[in-house]
């Protein structure tokens, strides 16, 4: 059965995508949204490695054994840390939705359970969920009911649209170890410790000093998954020692390093 064959069949009511990509590689996106994905939302899941999703509101890190919810429409860009092996679900949207309760808000990272997990690398052996086979239709059923019950977890970097909270982004992003004092960036960006506090809490609903705590967290993220260890990650985000970086990770998250990207 082919892709397109899913994208017309109105029984068609799961698709599936599932590819390894090596390191380094990236999911461009269509310059416009193609009309058959504007009806499809996305579950993006990875079975090895961690993905970055990117849309124009932000930047989400996906490490193992989480996903990325992607509502019916969006644009998006997927970067890959490491060797990704990507098992992605496509839902049909519909009217009444039965899903979590924010999925039509935007982009989330997700929590995904062991059945979640089985449930995904099940259906891209199949291909496709087809309401109208008895089997596939249980499926479906056990598929919804997980999916309503999906929570998300704090892994978003929003995008400042002030062009100088935008410059100092990308001056921090540029200069993991923090070698560069901020008072210098603040100076190059053309704006006061003050008024860049004032942007950032406007635009992204976060302090400056929360903005950038989240940016290192999720580049360790990324590191991490590309299978740097934890002593490497915190000398190059710039900490004095891996267990003032480990301190951080699990103020943010609640867990270790090693056992957020195991668990």
């Amino acid at each position: 059965m082919s892709n397109l064959r899913h994208i017309a069949d109105p029984s068609i009511k799961v698709r599936s995508f599932g590819v390894t990509f090596q390191s380094g590689q990236a999911l461009l996106p269509h310059p416009v949204v193609p009309r058959y994905l504007g009806a499809w939302h996305q579950l993006v899941y990875a079975t090895r490695g961690v993905m970055t999703v990117r849309t124009e509101r932000g930047a989400w890190v996906v490490p193992p054994h989480r996903g990325a919810w992607i509502p019916a429409g969006s644009r998006y860009q997927v970067e890959l840390s490491g060797v990704v092996a990507v098992r992605n679900l496509y839902i049909k949207a519909k009217k009444k939705e039965g899903l979590f309760q924010r999925a039509s808000e935007g982009c989330f990272v997700v929590n995904i359970s062991p059945l979640l997990r089985e449930l995904i690398v099940r259906i891209n052996l199949l291909g496709a969920l087809d309401e109208h086979v008895p089997e596939q239709r249980r499926l479906l059923g056990v598929l919804f009911d997980e999916l309503k019950t999906l929570s998300t977890v704090p892994l978003q970097l929003p995008s400042p649209r002030d062009p100088r909270a935008a410059m100092l982004g990308q001056l921090t992003q540029a200069d993991p170890g923090a070698t560069m004092p901020l008072k210098k960036m603040l100076r190059q960006c053309g704006a006061s410790r003050r008024t860049m506090e004032r942007i950032f809490s406007a635009e992204t609903g976060m302090s400056l000093g929360q903005w950038l705590r989240r940016q290192r967290l999720l580049d360790a993220l990324r590191r991490l998954g590309a299978g740097a260890c934890v002593n490497t990650v915190a000398l190059e985000l710039g900490y004095n020692s891996s267990s003032a970086f480990i301190a951080m990770f699990r103020r943010e998250l609640g867990q270790t390093p090693k056992r957020y990207c195991e668990t």
